[in-house]
């Protein structure tokens, strides 16, 4: 495995680590919005 593929391999695995975080990110506010809108 040459230099360039290891490279892109690396970055689609931090591309894809960011992309993943950021939905949960979003999927937590989401999530702690609703449980402090409803007051059960």
């Amino acid at each position: 495995m040459e230099y360039g593929t290891a490279s892109h391999v690396l970055l689609w695995l931090i591309g894809a680590m960011a992309a993943v975080g950021g939905v949960l990110t979003v999927f937590g506010f989401w999530s702690m919005g609703r449980s402090a809108y409803r007051k059960d």
